[in-house]
């Protein structure tokens, strides 16, 4: 039976690879952000076993074989594609779909209303007497009433089971409560108890308006501050911003990101209507890529301690990839934006963002933050990181003024930092050229596939091939709207068909996701894409990589149709290819 896509992302989330293949495989060994194991699929002594908890995948550098979680029950399992999800959903205790659209949006919908119904529970026990604690709490926050309804704001009873009856009452079913993540099984009688206990409430609502979650703020000291609903069939957290709802209304040009929901609630309260929150989570690419549906500017104002300017490193690399120009907050006397603004006000906020720096004075200042640029070994070690920092940059007018910028901080002639930069931008370039020329250019043998019946007929356009394949799965945003390859362009028919499926994925909005295409590939075929997106990907200059890669998969079908078209027919072929090089894709007049 074909299986609704919506029921194997639900699936697949619940039953997390390296849960799975913990219960066949001891995974001992670390490496990066990888585990290591004896690969169950082979004899072997040394551990090439290799699972991905971040691409949610595994692949075996010794026999080859890889894939998601499905393909791995159905090698281990002996199971056919259909049994194995029957496997894993009842490992999940999921329902396996009767009609497959039809049940899967009833259940949607379901969870909807169920989402909705516990909001306005909460809401009222927030203003009902049993509530007070948590209304000193707001008030201890000086959250004002106005922003309790337009938040939402409410209050889960410190009880074992208030919102289960309130629910119940309202003709749910146990296994509906559970399901949307709002209770848990006991481990004693199996009965079920509220999720959220003694805790601020703060509905998440996604943009289209529906409460598809919740995060509960706790109202004394204690861990975790912040809960969230786990992961639903509406619900997850690393593709939806808190607040996202209302800022995307706003006027104000800009997207402030803060850390909580208290700071998100703070700024709305100050006039600041465009601030979101990430969900207890470092910003993530599918939180950026919303964000970049709605601003072209966004405002990182993560607390200003330790673990949030690593946090707004982070995220200005995510977003830097999204052409969003990135603004970062120095908050000095304050520790976050509601402290902030608390202790000097509303007009000192908008100051704040006004003066605040772009992400490359930011990260240039965070470098030389490190050093005493008094004494001539740091300035020197000072340079070399903000070479090494404006050479990436894409625009030649930027490396310039960054240029000056970082040779004023050192005390240093712009000529010389300049200088310095230029030079290691074209051995950064030159190198990835020669790695290109060489990963394309290896010998046949050690760039086939495994399996015979996979072998390419054109090495050099194959590895082009799986180059855009695998930069696609780490960047889905490097796809263009009117990006004009297509799978009749593959020399190499799964991955052309791999190609197919992965834009239809990044063009319907998802997440790009090689377990979900466990349904349309062989084993054979899973263990070859598996193997391509498990190798590491260098994203420093990724569009250029794109562009290298097509343009070797554009000029070997145009060389491989010599003997099917006229001399004329080619060279018409050719200047168009030249005309149209980059593809599709806008480029940066400053670009150099």
């Amino acid at each position: 039976m074909a299986f609704p896509e919506s029921f194997l992302q639900e699936l697949t989330a619940r039953s997390e690879i390296t849960d799975v293949v913990s219960q066949y495989v001891k995974l001992t060994k670390r490496s990066g952000a990888n585990l290591f194991g004896l690969c169950p699929f082979h004899s072997e002594k040394t551990p090439s076993f290799s699972v991905s908890p971040e691409k949610q995948i595994y692949h075996c550098f010794g026999c080859g074989k890889g894939g998601g979680v499905i393909n791995f029950i159905m090698e281990i399992e002996n199971l056919s594609y259909p049994d194995a999800v029957r496997f894993l959903a009842k490992r999940a205790n999921l329902e396996i779909p009767e009609s497959a659209p039809d049940e899967n949006r009833h259940r949607r919908e379901r969870m909807l209303e169920l989402n909705r119904d516990a909001a306005r529970f909460f809401h009222d026990c927030l203003m009902a007497p049993g509530g007070e604690i948590a209304r000193r709490y707001v008030d201890r926050r000086k959250i004002g009433g106005a922003m309790v309804t337009r938040f939402g704001l409410g209050f889960a009873p410190d009880s074992w089971d208030s919102l289960v009856n309130a629910m119940r009452d309202r003709g749910y079913t146990n296994a509906e409560l559970h399901d949307a993540g709002l209770a848990r099984v006991s481990k004693k009688g199996g009965g079920i108890y509220d999720t959220f206990r003694n805790r601020l409430m703060f509905p998440v609502i996604d943009v289209r308006g529906s409460v598809i979650g919740f995060s509960g703020r706790i109202l004394d000291e204690g861990e975790p501050k912040y809960m969230n609903s786990p992961e639903t069939l509406v619900f997850n957290k690393s593709r939806n911003l808190f607040a996202m709802n209302l800022a995307k209304k706003s006027k104000k040009g800009y997207i402030i990101l803060s850390e909580g929901n208290i700071d998100v609630v703070a700024l709305h309260q100050a006039g600041f209507d465009c601030a979101v929150a990430s969900l207890g989570t470092s910003l993530t690419p599918e939180q950026a890529r919303l964000l970049s549906n709605y601003t072209r500017e966004v405002v990182i104002a993560y607390d200003f301690d330790a673990a949030g300017q690593k946090a707004s490193q982070r995220a200005i690399g995510i977003l830097e990839q999204l052409d969003i120009r990135v603004r970062v907050l120095r908050m000095e006397g304050a520790k976050d934006p509601d402290e902030f603004i608390k202790a000097f006000g509303a007009p000192a906020f908008e100051n704040l963002v006004m003066r605040s720096e772009n992400h490359i004075e930011y990260l240039l200042s965070d470098a030389a933050s490190k050093y005493d640029l008094t004494v001539d070994e740091s300035r020197v070690a000072f340079l070399k990181d903000a070479v090494a920092l404006i050479a990436n940059l894409p625009g030649a007018v930027a490396r310039e003024v960054y240029s000056m910028k970082a040779a004023e901080m050192a005390g240093v002639s712009g000529e010389a930092v300049h200088s310095e930069v230029d030079h290691l931008r074209k051995r950064k370039l030159s190198a990835e050229k020669k790695k290109l020329e060489a990963e394309v250019s290896r010998p046949v043998r050690t760039n086939q596939p495994r399996v015979r019946s996979l072998r390419y007929e054109n090495i050099r356009s194959a590895k082009a091939e799986e180059g855009l394949i695998r930069l696609l799965f780490a960047d889905p945003s490097l796809l263009s709207s009117d990006q004009v390859l297509d799978q009749d362009d593959f020399s190499s028919e799964v991955l052309g068909r791999c190609f197919a499926e992965l834009t239809r994925q990044i063009r319907s909005g998802g997440t790009p996701s090689l377990p979900m295409m466990a349904e349309l590939f062989t084993g054979d075929e899973m263990s070859l894409l598996t193997g391509i997106i498990a190798e590491p990907q260098d994203m420093a200059n990724s569009e250029k990589a794109l562009d290298d890669y097509i343009e070797i998969i554009k000029m070997e079908k145009l060389t491989a149709k010599r003997g099917e078209n006229s001399a004329a027919e080619l060279n018409e072929l050719a200047e168009k290819l030249r005309k149209s090089k980059g593809y599709g894709r806008k480029k940066d007049g400053g670009k150099g």
